[in-house]
């Protein structure tokens, strides 16, 4: 399916989402309180039937956060790129464990690192770090390592 033939086929989800041009992959921008709407829309639709997961990361822009998910299609050889920006402090959009079962390391992942909320998670805890690294967030750009003096 083209990049246009996608954006027909989600355009009749009643959603308010956007679009990045310029890129390889269908880029869709969706607000934090549409996303898992639109999640489950992309996963359940047979002609979509974005079934694999393959990367969840968050970007720090300093003055805000962004959830970058990379969808692809295993069965109709489609991929695309959903982002969402969330408030800097606070950051919290729901988990999308529940549709694509990779996402539930990620989401951890992302958690500890940028300091995600992802709501409805089955298991939010630290997945790389120590206990005594709550709420460190030690990739998030506003972080201060004492021990080694890095600022970013």
């Amino acid at each position: 399916m083209t990049n246009e033939a996608l954006k027909e086929k989600i355009a009749t989800v009643p959603l308010s989402i956007n679009y990045e041009e310029g890129a390889e992959w269908l880029t869709i921008l969706v607000d934090p309180s549409d996303w898992l709407k639109l999640a489950e829309f992309l996963k359940s639709d047979p002609a979509l039937d974005f079934d694999f997961l393959f990367c969840l990361t968050c970007i720090d822009w300093k003055t805000h956060l962004t959830m970058v998910y990379h969808l692809r299609s295993t069965s109709e050889k489609h991929t695309i790129v959903v982002k969402s920006k969330l408030a800097y402090d606070n950051a919290s959009i729901e988990s999308v464990a529940r549709i694509w079962r990779t996402a539930e390391f990620h989401e951890r992942e992302v958690f500890e690192l940028f300091g995600v909320n992802f709501q409805n998670h089955p298991d939010l805890r630290l997945l790389i770090l120590p206990d005594g690294w709550e709420g460190r967030n030690p990739l998030r750009k506003n972080y201060e390592d004492e021990v080694n003096m890095i600022r970013l």
